[in-house]
């Protein structure tokens, strides 16, 4: 169960915990909304969101955050470091993005007792390749959502996969656009479903 941190309807709450995996999101946005089991936050590792997630007493308190076992950082540091220069050029105001938290990350899961996971390059190059078939704008990196599909597509091929509050919306770097063709084509190919239509 990947759960978006777009708007989730409250009665999904109890078969968002059905899963045998639940997945959230950075500061979890749709928490709130459906409050059910976390077992992994994903999370941007680098740049700004990075830095303000770890600076944060209350993203640490956050219940999600507080007893999710797995953090997943979305962002290898050495493909971002490469990356970097191509970033800078175009959005100079993006300049500190490529800036690398993991291993902080890293230390908060051992002083915690969690485990710890970079999602790696191939999964960015995946993601990239399956994009580009919908000839999306210029952008500057692809959603967490869509790195941590891949992934899981990637990990669990059999799985039933299944996805909430993914209203592909935000941020203006992410190609949300090609990415919501992109979902909804895994939807029509049967490797993923939208809990949303299914209940």
């Amino acid at each position: 169960m990947i759960v978006g941190n777009g708007a989730v309807d409250r009665r999904l709450a109890s078969h968002i915990d059905a899963h045998d995996l639940v997945i959230r999101f950075n500061l979890c946005g749709s928490f709130a909304q459906a409050p059910s089991r976390t077992d992994v936050i994903a999370v941007c590792n680098t740049g700004r969101p990075a830095r303000e997630m770890l600076g944060s007493a209350a993203w640490h308190r956050h219940p999600a955050v507080r007893d999710a076992p797995e953090i997943w950082c979305v962002r290898p540091a050495r493909l971002f470091a490469a990356e970097r220069a191509r970033i800078v050029r175009d959005h100079p105001e993006l300049d500190d993005l490529c800036d690398d938290y993991t291993g902080s990350f890293v230390t908060l899961c051992d002083n915690t007792g969690r485990r710890c996971l970079v999602i790696d390059e191939t999964t960015h190059r995946r993601a990239a390749i399956s994009l580009s078939t919908y000839a999306p704008q210029p952008y500057v990196t692809p959603s967490s959502g869509l790195i941590v599909v891949e992934h899981v597509l990637r990990e669990w091929p059999q799985a039933d996969i299944c996805l909430a509050g993914f209203d592909h919306a935000g941020w203006a770097g992410h190609p949300f656009a090609a990415e919501h063709r992109l979902i909804d084509a895994y939807v029509r190919r049967g490797l993923v479903m939208r809990l949303e239509r299914h209940v």
